[in-house]
């Protein structure tokens, strides 16, 4: 072989392994932007309802992990919560034939809170779903099976989200009340209630009853008054020098809602219009219902709740799972898991006041 021929060879070959090379520097990069890029959905709650957010990952311990991390501070702004206690640990996580196995330390057990039990099974059970194609759970806690943990929901055997997602309670019937005397004092009592926006006309009956003490807590909540529901001395005094409500904030004319955290009531506006003021119950302080602008996007007569597994009536959402809605417990002061809860009372009429598009402004302060 000639030198020139020699020369020629090497060159060749150095080419070749030059090609080969960027190839596999290409091949990796591609590999790296790719996993770079690849997310997983993971479930926290907003008020009564899942929510996802998406994660970097792409495998069931992946998105798993992610949950056990916990909303961001730009998520727990928005409301975004996670039922997970903390400190709970992935100890493993497989799929094998559609069904992710998940083994998680014994923290995530924890507690008597049927509630928080239900929503962080929920949580898992959504965020373990899909990466792997995995369509069920099945939960271990330290190697082993918990039977009876979390309540009214079976896990002795893999668990999907349409399980979670279908009803297994009746729809709740109203409210059953023995009306009280029909009262002269209680009928004026009313007549000025509705006169200030409080009660509605035909309301008006003379009788103490859910209906009238629900409007008789609007009223002290925003009087500042004690808030018990009852047509006492101070109440039946305010009454008299009271005058409507108005609006915290001036707006074009139509309708929408504030919804007033300190004082617990929610006003009904029309063309800059107090028409009702409502007694509320907002978020606790675990679970703030987040101040902010928002609208209406939906409205559902009967809104199941998957993560608490409960029906919400009349239900007016404006901010992901966070939404009016009809709920046997409206105590006087805040306790709900975001929501703005209303009574019976108020409820189907919010609903019908209420359009998709419609703005709702949560504030903190009145003052």
């Amino acid at each position: 072989m000639t030198p020139l021929v020699r020369t020629l060879l090497l060159a060749l070959l150095l080419a070749i392994a030059l090609v080969v090379g960027l190839a596999a520097v290409g091949s990796d990069s591609a590999s790296a932007v790719e996993s770079q890029q690849s997310t997983v959905k993971v479930w926290f709650l907003q008020g009564e309802q899942m929510i996802s957010t998406e994660r970097p990952g792409a495998t069931v311990a992946d998105a798993v992990r992610q949950l056990l991390a916990g909303p961001t501070p730009a998520e727990t702004k928005r409301g975004y919560r996670s039922y997970v206690p903390a400190g709970t640990k992935l100890r493993s996580a497989s799929v094998r034939n559609g069904t992710a196995t998940v083994d998680l330390s014994l923290q995530f057990v924890q507690g008597r809170n049927a509630d928080s039990l239900r929503a962080r099974l929920s949580e898992l059970v959504h965020t373990a779903s899909g990466p792997e194609g995995a369509t069920k759970v099945r939960l271990l806690v330290n190697g082993g099976t918990p039977l009876g943990v979390f309540p009214g929901v079976f896990t002795a055997g893999p668990i999907t989200v349409a399980y979670l997602e279908t009803p297994d309670t009746p729809v709740p019937k109203p409210p059953t009340e023995t009306k009280p005397p029909v009262l002269n004092s209680v009928r004026a009592a009313q007549e000025r209630l509705a006169e200030l926006g409080y009660l509605l006309p035909r309301d008006v009956d003379g009788q103490a009853g859910l209906t009238t003490q629900s409007a008789v807590l609007a009223f002290q909540k925003w009087e500042g008054l004690q808030r018990d529901g009852v047509l006492g001395p101070q109440t039946i005094k305010r009454l008299q020098v009271a005058e409507r409500p108005t609006p915290l904030t001036r707006s074009s004319s139509g309708k929408r809602a504030e919804v007033i955290l300190d004082r617990q009531v929610a006003l009904a506006i029309d063309g800059n219009e107090v028409v009702r003021v409502i007694h509320v119950s907002t978020g606790k302080s675990t679970t703030p219902t987040p101040s902010g602008d928002y609208k209406v996007y939906a409205k559902y007569a009967k809104w199941w709740s998957v993560p608490f597994r409960e029906w919400l009536l009349w239900a007016v959402p404006f901010n992901g799972g966070i939404a009016f809605h009809e709920f046997a417990e409206v105590p006087a002061y805040a306790a709900s898991h975001g929501c703005v809860r209303n009574t019976h009372a108020t409820s189907k009429w919010m609903f019908d006041f209420s359009s998709v598009g419609m703005p709702v402004k949560v504030i903190a302060s009145s003052q």
